[in-house]
């Protein structure tokens, strides 16, 4: 009997590949979480990174375990979280695509709350391309010159209210 081969676009590798996609967005969220503590903070404590996730301090403690195993951060029981070089480049790498993200959905005049919001999840499922057109994009809308704004018509100072 030949055995047959599987295909990427099986069930199961499709579900693999969300798996990993997933496992790569919290890396991602979590080395710049981490980079913006030590930034704000001076350092970074477990107990800080389960506040900003919302997240049980179980769950936050097996994600820094992930990603010390991975040579994105280095931490010891009950000190500070510190990010290697190769958390710092993910950490960069991350906020520049939520920032352009982010620019793109501002420039296409997306309310700020909710540009925010979709910048958060969108920063992760784009593709290279995407995002240098994005910023492409982005820094046009930015360049543009804007149209003088029209002086009011009511030059005597007084409100009008509308009524006759």
């Amino acid at each position: 009997m030949r055995k047959t081969t599987t295909r990427s676009s099986s069930p199961r590798n499709q579900h693999e590949s969300v798996r990993k996609d997933h496992a790569t967005e919290t890396a991602q969220d979590y080395v710049e979480a981490i980079d913006d503590l030590i930034a704000e903070k001076g350092e970074c404590r477990l107990v800080e990174i389960a506040r900003r996730f919302a997240v049980s301090h179980v769950t936050a403690n097996r994600t820094i375990a992930r990603l010390k195993r991975d040579g994105f951060v280095q931490s010891e029981p009950y000190g500070p979280i510190s990010l290697t070089a190769a958390g710092r480049k993910m950490a960069v790498a991350s906020r520049r695509r939520h920032e352009i993200v982010l620019r793109f959905l501002r420039s296409l005049g997306v309310a700020e709350e909710t540009a925010i919001l979709d910048a958060e999840g969108m920063e992760h499922h784009v593709s290279e391309e995407t995002l240098q057109a994005m910023e492409k994009f982005a820094q046009r809308e930015t360049d543009a010159p804007t149209a003088p704004k029209e002086k009011s018509k009511n030059t005597s100072g007084a409100r009008r209210t509308g009524k006759g």
